[in-house]
């Protein structure tokens, strides 16, 4: 593959964070998965509207909290603008108007921070299916727009699977989790698949990703707070 179709295939982010450090990290989460990369930073709304005149990104990464408007304010200026790039919210905000704000102005994710890598990677991944699927199809009649707005504004399906992944092993790791007892951790659910804790919490942050599992935290003593997966019902 050329370096010009290395291009046009590249999915262009512009990360918007009013926390430089903050920023830098989800600009380095971002470029380890293909075929997304970063083409710009910005920690303003003002600035974000200015770097997307300038960059066109496909996709807006965008923080609620910034200095000069509020985050959900930033995505009518793009439309007016002309700008029609996705926006995924990457948000500390909880509360249900902002959520519902964000879902009437059509963002196509929305994430709660802190948040780690895998959160995202799934997240970026399930958009960039939905995004090569709006962009391939052909309207022939009704069922093909349903089809359309399905991949639009549903979880991917559990039988599309992201590359490297297998449905037999998906199907042990739903196996456990629907049996067990209350949630399992990684390394709970490595144990009883059989599979490595690495492996094992790809599938489990899959199933999260995709609404089919909930996830809970457990604060120790000491160290970083453990992750906990729950089938819903």
């Amino acid at each position: 593959m050329t370096a010009a179709s290395d291009k046009a295939d590249a999915i262009d982010v512009l990360v918007v964070d009013d926390d430089f450090m903050v920023a830098r990290v989800h600009r380095a989460f971002v470029e380890r998965v293909e075929p997304f990369r970063v083409v710009g930073t910005a920690h303003t709304g003002g600035q974000a509207i200015e770097a997307a005149d300038e960059l066109r990104p496909d996709l807006i990464l965008l923080d609620l909290y910034l200095p000069d408007l509020f985050g959900l304010d930033v995505i009518p200026r793009l439309r007016t603008a002309g700008h029609d790039c996705d926006v995924m919210v990457i948000s500390a905000a909880t509360e249900a108007d902002t959520v519902r704000g964000a879902v009437r102005r059509g963002v196509v994710d929305y994430l709660l921070k802190p948040f780690d890598f895998e959160d995202l990677r799934l997240r970026l991944e399930r958009y960039a299916a939905q995004r090569g699927r709006l962009l391939t199809t052909v309207v022939r009649g009704q069922a093909d727009v349903d089809r359309v707005l399905a991949g639009a504004f549903a979880p991917a399906p559990a039988s599309t699977l992201p590359k490297g992944m297998s449905v037999e092993t998906a199907g042990l790791v739903e196996q456990a989790l629907r049996a067990a007892d209350g949630t399992l951790s990684a390394t709970e659910c490595a144990a009883l698949t059989g599979v490595s804790r690495v492996s094992a919490r790809r599938y489990l942050e899959y199933f999260h990703g995709t609404g089919s599992a909930e996830v809970s935290l457990r604060y120790g003593a000491a160290g970083r707070p453990e992750r906990r997966y729950g089938w819903r019902a």
